[in-house]
């Protein structure tokens, strides 16, 4: 039976501010609410499918180039017109997952996507400080949506 809420950091940890997602859940894993499922995933669409398929709330954090200043926090985008970065090493990745998952009747009851803006997506770079910032708010903001009675 699969979890009534996840939350999927997407990313690449070779490139740099690309880390924000896995970074977001890594730090939701130390404090986890009760019942949620809190994972990472490089943006394979099947990975992503089978991970919200069912599910009540699906949380995706990732990172983005949108122009705006690094560290800025973009809530609940609609990742079909955001240029999300792609942590996989092949072309496809959250937006492919949507188009898939949707004409397979597998989208979440509800779907929120964080992203992060990046400055920095150097391979092997470090995590800018303005991003480190953001996956620090990011988070709080997220563990307080899923302790709220509604999620």
């Amino acid at each position: 039976m699969p979890a009534e809420r996840v939350v999927i950091g997407l990313g690449s940890d070779a490139r740099g501010d690309d880390a924000a997602g896995l970074e977001v859940v890594r730090r939701l894993l130390v404090r986890a609410p009760a019942g949620v499922l809190i994972t990472e995933s490089s943006g394979d669409p099947m990975h992503l499918i089978s991970t919200w398929s069912g599910t009540r709330l699906a949380i995706v954090i990732d990172a983005v180039s949108s122009g705006a200043p690094p560290g800025t926090v973009h809530h609940d985008i609609d990742p079909r017109r955001a240029q999300l970065r792609r942590g996989s090493t092949h072309a496809l990745g959250l937006t492919d997952a949507l188009d898939l998952a949707t004409a397979l009747g597998l989208l979440p009851g509800r779907l929120l996507v964080y992203g992060i803006e990046g400055g920095d997506f150097s391979v092997q770079g470090p995590i800018t400080p303005p991003v480190r910032t953001a996956i620090r708010e990011t988070a709080v903001a997220i563990r307080a949506r899923l302790n709220d009675a509604a999620g």
